[in-house]
């Protein structure tokens, strides 16, 4: 299946099909699809964009080319999101909501090393800002809003890249009207066809994932036994 149409596929293509899971946290119950890998060479959690859900086409790709490499995939849903809501919280109760289902599925065994956390818009800002606490090896940033559309007078939201500590990707598309963030040491930023949404070229944005996924993988030190 071309990697532009991987997410289409989505249902039909996970062998197995993921696991829906229900957690508590301090605000309420978020839900988790989780796709396990067998021997997995890592762990990939991912949050969705402000008003939109875990179904995203390039979420779906994504999960779908990382599961097919070998790492255990969760496609996480804030709580305001599984009790209908479509306005977010403030920043620090997803902060925490977050940290909480990451918490909760330790003990099931996910979370192999090494942990990449991010998501899509607002999801890569809640892994950004929780990179230290979850003890993330990487953050994986699709679309990343660097300010609102038209607010030139609006703090920029760079220094939450700046403060995740561990190395970044930011995938952007080339006419997002939420800007792109600057190169950094530590911080990749590949630009692919598109806006916000990141749907011209999921191909593009798939390639540019799984080779920095690769190289976070193959660069860190094996767990010892």
């Amino acid at each position: 299946m071309p990697a532009a149409d991987a997410w289409r596929g989505y249902g039909r293509a996970m062998d197995p099909a993921p696991e829906v899971r229900r957690l508590e946290t301090r605000h309420g119950a978020a839900a988790v699809r989780l796709h396990v890998a067998t021997e997995a060479v890592g762990t990939l959690a991912l949050g969705h964009g402000a008003g939109g859900g875990i179904d995203a086409p390039d979420l779906l790709a994504v999960t779908l080319a990382a599961h097919a490499a070998g790492w255990t995939v969760a496609l996480v849903e804030q709580p305001y999101r599984t009790a209908g809501r479509k306005a977010p919280p403030r920043a620090a109760v997803l902060d925490e909501a977050g940290t909480d289902v990451l918490a909760e599925l330790a003990p099931a065994g996910v979370g192999r090393p090494p942990l990449v956390t991010g998501g899509r818009s607002a999801g890569a800002r809640v892994a950004c800002r929780t990179a230290r606490t979850t003890g993330a090896d990487g953050v994986l940033c699709l679309a990343f809003p660097t300010r609102p559309p038209g607010r030139p007078d609006a703090p920029s939201r760079v220094p939450e890249l700046d403060g995740a500590g561990v190395p970044v990707l930011v995938v952007q598309g080339a006419t997002d009207p939420y800007g792109r963030p600057p190169d950094a040491s530590g911080r990749v930023v590949v630009t692919v066809r598109g806006d916000h949404s990141l749907r011209q070229d999921t191909a593009a944005v798939v390639t540019a994932v799984t080779a920095w996924l690769g190289a976070l993988g193959s660069a860190r030190p094996a767990p010892r036994a």
